[in-house]
């Protein structure tokens, strides 16, 4: 693996973390930010997930649907499917919570769940990925 890739998937799963980080602040907060926290845990999930589609050569579409994301992943890593539950749980927080509109913003144990599944998910992308990208 060339250099220039090696950087653009260390990239991703470096912003992946630091999304994981904005939302354990935000969390963590005794202000109430968990709307925003759990866009991070959605966004952490997605920008992981693209550091392995990276690493795998696989082109993706500007999205962020985590589950139509998943789906890339399966057929080169069987073990992304377990985690259809968590993608089908965070995509809405893309969006769901950002404009102004109806939706009720999440409580303190939904922003709970949602760190706790991006913080798995992104710890087993790592996992899957060679050792020597030092992540």
């Amino acid at each position: 693996m060339n250099e220039a890739k090696r950087d653009e998937i260390r990239q991703w799963l470096i912003k992946s973390q630091r999304d994981l980080g904005a939302a354990r602040l935000l969390l963590k907060s005794e202000e109430s930010y968990l709307d925003i926290s759990v866009y991070h845990c959605q966004q952490a999930s997605e920008k992981a997930i693209k550091g392995y589609l990276t690493y795998q050569d696989v082109l993706f579409q500007k999205t962020h649907n985590l589950v139509a994301l998943l789906a890339l992943c399966i057929p080169l890593e069987p073990g992304f499917g377990e985690w259809r539950a968590m993608a089908i749980k965070l995509t809405p927080y893309a969006t769901e919570f950002r404009y102004p509109g109806e939706a009720v913003a999440p409580g303190q144990s939904e922003a709970d769940q949602a760190f706790e599944m991006a913080v798995a998910f992104v710890k087993f992308v790592i996992q899957v990925l060679p050792p020597d990208l030092g992540l």
